[in-house]
């Protein structure tokens, strides 16, 4: 692609002479300005690649002023075209940090060279900016990274310190039942950190040394009931999960996937932690309670998944970022959580070839939808 060049020369023969000559070289010339400002202007309608601009200008605003609110608001490279060789020019001209100087009346050769060399100058300025911005964003990511995981590991090994103190000191006052809650409390810390620690590490392997795709068999339906089992262990009284499949596998009897009566193709490990992730968020995010309705869709080709509680519900500004790693809802206040469970559904859902959406409304509640193909 051939580089657009913006000329800023109020002597009307000298800049044609330079738009010639550029062009001759293969460059573009789209505009010739003779005003600061007009120049200034032209920068933002045309986005040039390089602007030549003459120091001294006609009007109120001189080339060096142009080229200062030019590299402000646009950050394009700017070579200056000076008949004046005094240190006065010279020394302002630097505080806009040019890309270069060209003396009139100039070579063509010279033009050409100083061009070139501003070019690539420029174009190793984006690349090095551009890489410091993003070892910038990755050590603030990796910054609060660090503090998120310490907050998730710092409360559960709280609950596992303070209940193992109070343990050593047992003694006759503590029944059965008092002892029991606290190793109950123990094991469910454990358990959290377990999960916490394998989600941090997979969300930190290489693509190529994550969990691979890998459909089994599987009997949905009685899957489905042992998932609810599980997660009912961690459910309050206020909280009721209604489980209810519409539909049969004879909806799917003409896909060659279905090896028996009972069974389709998925991936038990990744499906498991798509329920189990969604009902556990379900529940959370309704901390006074109410329904949670888990359906589950036979259809041809795929099996649907709905899942929908009557929570908290997800902001209108977070909605967009929901499934990004470390991102959690504005509303969420304490209720814990490490920002990482919805990625990690997400990866899961598309190694299956699948589709996750969402509606959600503040104070309402909110209702995911999970398509997986059966004819992976």
């Amino acid at each position: 692609m051939r580089e657009k060049i913006l000329v800023v020369e109020d002597e009307i023969i000298i800049a044609f002479d330079i738009k010639s000559c550029l062009e001759k070289a293969g460059y573009i010339v789209p505009e010739i300005a003779a005003y600061g400002r007009q120049a200034v202007e032209k920068a933002g309608e045309i986005r040039p690649d390089l602007i030549l601009m003459d120091v001294m200008l006609k009007g109120d605003m001189s080339g060096i002023e142009a080229a200062a609110e030019i590299g402000h608001l646009f950050n394009i490279p700017v070579i200056y075209l000076t008949a004046y060789s005094d240190q006065t020019h010279l020394q302002k001209a630097k505080t806009t940090q040019p890309f270069g100087y060209i003396l009139k009346p100039f070579e063509e050769t010279q033009l050409i060279t100083t061009i070139e060399i501003a070019l690539n100058k420029h174009q190793i300025e984006v690349v090095m900016r551009e890489a410091l911005e993003k070892e910038k964003e990755n050590r603030a990511i990796k910054n609060k990274f660090v503090s998120m995981v310490s907050h998730e590991f710092r409360n559960p090994l709280n609950n596992i310190l303070t209940c193992t103190e109070l343990l050593s000191n047992y003694d006759l006052q503590f029944n059965e039942e008092k002892r029991d809650e606290y190793l109950s409390h123990i094991q469910k810390s454990v358990k959290h950190l377990d999960n916490l620690l394998a989600d941090v590490l997979l969300m930190s392997k290489d693509e190529n040394e994550k969990l691979q795709f890998n459909p089994t068999p599987l009997d949905l339906e009685k899957f489905c009931q042992d998932l609810l089992q599980d997660i009912q262990l961690s459910v309050s009284e206020n909280h009721k999960i209604i489980f209810t499949v519409h539909g049969s596998l004879a909806n799917l009897e003409n896909n060659s996937t279905v090896q028996t009566s009972h069974l389709i193709k998925l991936d038990g490990k990744m499906v498991y932690h798509i329920l189990s992730n969604l009902l556990a968020n379900a529940v959370k995010y309704s901390p006074v309670g109410g329904n949670v309705r888990f359906d589950v869709f036979y259809v041809p080709g795929e099996v649907i998944f709905r899942i929908q509680d009557e929570g908290i519900g997800i902001p209108v500004a977070d909605q967009e970022n929901l499934f990004n790693s470390f991102h959690r809802a504005s509303n969420v206040g304490k209720i814990p959580g490490n920002g990482l469970g919805l990625a990690i559904v997400k990866y899961y859902v598309d190694l299956h070839g699948g589709n996750i959406s969402f509606a959600s409304k503040p104070g309402i509640g909110t209702t995911f939808i999970v398509n997986l193909p059966i004819n992976n």
